[in-house]
């Protein structure tokens, strides 16, 4: 993926096409961006081995999901979202204390210059096909007291066992989420921990409490420790 992207953006600047960092960008997200991603719902047509076969993780729905500012600095500066992929079965190894990350089997994102950064985050915020369930939200972003939201996330919803609320401390099979304040939108946080299946029918994330108190105390969560983040 990496090879491929960088000859691509580097074939059109190198071209001297005028405008070239912009031009054409839902064509380059569909080449580019398509190879790993989705970038429309027909996977979920699919049967469950989908999900196994899954490059990367779907952007059908980005721009229902993502912060603007945040997708435009990450394209440029990738990190690691998700430390054991977006399939975990298909990359860690026996370790002598038990599962670990075979980090030499995960691919890195490929950087991205600013001007097509700035592109291509504007077309992936048209990617809104979940605007009814944005809509239907009602959660108001509040706070809560960071000891207790840990306790909520760890001890009483099991959060932590597939996801990091602080780095190196949780579990590997989600994407950390000590950065979920500023990568996604508060609805979506809140809509998505809700109810997931509606939107990835193929997602490795279970159906929990979908109270409305409950989810947003998490939301709120995410939010205490997200806005400490950088």
């Amino acid at each position: 993926m990496k090879h491929l992207f960088s000859l691509g953006v580097a074939a059109m600047l190198a071209a001297g096409v005028p405008g070239a960092a912009k031009a054409d960008t839902a064509g380059d997200v569909q080449q580019q961006c398509g190879t790993c991603h989705a970038l429309t719902h027909d996977y979920a047509t699919l049967g469950i081995q989908e999900r196994a076969e899954r490059k990367a993780p779907p952007l059908d729905f980005a721009g229902n999901k993502f912060q603007r500012a945040w997708l435009v600095s990450w394209l440029q500066n990738p990190t690691r979202i998700r430390p054991a992929g977006v399939f975990p079965p298909a990359h860690v190894k026996d370790g002598p204390n038990g599962d670990v990350v075979d980090a030499a089997s995960l691919a890195e994102h490929p950087a991205v210059p600013a001007a097509q950064a700035d592109a291509m985050a504007d077309y992936l915020m048209t990617l809104k096909p979940f605007d009814d369930l944005i809509k239907a939200e009602t959660y108001q972003p509040g706070t809560i007291a960071k000891s207790m939201g840990k306790m909520n996330f760890g001890k009483f919803k099991g959060c932590d066992a597939c996801h990091q609320d602080a780095p190196n401390s949780g579990g590997v099979s989600g994407p950390e989420l000590y950065t979920a304040w500023i990568r996604l939108q508060p609805a979506f946080i809140s809509a998505y921990i809700a109810n997931p299946l509606a939107w990835d029918p193929h997602t490795l994330m279970p159906k929990g409490d979908i109270k409305a108190d409950a989810v947003h105390k998490l939301a709120d969560y995410l939010k205490v420790i997200g806005e400490k983040q950088p």
